[in-house]
């Protein structure tokens, strides 16, 4: 694997690759939870030939209510991402939130993921890139892939040019997010690999309960379309009981569905390459 993410970064070789696996709890909950899904979705990953990336989130920063989870501490999370990746072999990633957050999370990770509602925050950019870690930006849901070349440029000028950019959809009204498959090739031509977030880009946001919801029977349909438009990875959240989950459950993939997928997509990147 640490070949594989080397190669992502080198003339766009990750061209002729399988597309690879973003996957995980949308935050870190429990040990239980955590390993639970790294074991199972590396095991499914492994049998089927597709690269695998442990993610969760040590802290859920941006909620919708006051009252909403976000976590069970910063530095006991990150210990238990760290510990899936250690166990089963796997990168992991989880996302930052502030400047000062790079290197305390970066120690315990391979990807800093940097969420989309602060896609142009420069010092936060800069700070991810100075850890000399990949950086996964997530695209706002206010910003077209072409504008998302200022991103990669601000991390590849504080010298890191091991970046990932990923779509997740584009604020439609108040309450819906829409998918505009132009911003893969788009974000593509910036020389980045291109990940689809399947799960947050089915979000339905502000809610008047205070709980995001979604649309995840339309997973599938997101997931086989990126393939299709060309995108090298995908980012898909998943939980054994999204109807439990601590946050987006509304969203996330149930665990036991995700191989069934995997083996449809599988098929279609080979039929599309």
């Amino acid at each position: 694997m640490e070949q594989y993410l080397a190669d992502l970064f080198q003339s766009q070789s990750y061209d002729e690759q399988n597309f690879f696996l973003i996957a995980g709890p949308c935050v870190v909950e429990s040990r239980e939870i955590v390993l639970q899904v790294a074991d199972h979705v590396s095991r499914v990953c492994k049998n089927l030939g597709i690269p695998y990336i442990f993610k969760s989130s040590y802290r859920k920063a941006n909620r919708t209510s006051a009252g909403s989870f976000t976590g069970i501490g910063d530095r006991e999370a990150l210990e238990l991402v760290r510990e899936a990746g250690q166990t089963y072999g796997l990168p992991t990633t989880s996302d930052i939130h502030a400047h000062e957050e790079a290197a305390m999370a970066a120690p315990y990770i391979d990807i800093l993921q940097i969420p989309a509602f602060l896609c142009r925050q420069t010092d936060l950019l800069v700070a991810a890139a100075e850890t000399g870690k990949i950086v996964n930006v997530k695209k706002g849901q206010f910003v077209s892939g072409e504008a998302m070349k200022f991103a990669v440029d601000k991390i590849r000028r504080a010298g890191n040019h091991s970046v990932i950019l990923t779509e997740r959809g584009n604020t439609f009204g108040y309450q819906d997010l829409v998918v505009d498959y132009r911003n893969i090739p788009q974000m593509r031509s910036h020389g980045v690999p291109v990940v689809m977030d399947c799960t947050h880009s089915l979000q339905q946001p502000n809610q008047p309960g205070g709980v995001t919801g979604g649309h995840p029977q339309l997973i599938e349909t997101i997931a086989k379309a990126a393939i299709a438009t060309g995108a090298d990875g995908l980012f898909i959240e998943t939980h054994p009981d999204p109807a439990t989950a601590k946050s987006d459950g509304a969203n996330m993939l149930r665990l036991d569905l995700l191989e069934g997928l995997l083996e449809k997509l599988a098929k279609l990147r080979k039929a599309v390459v």
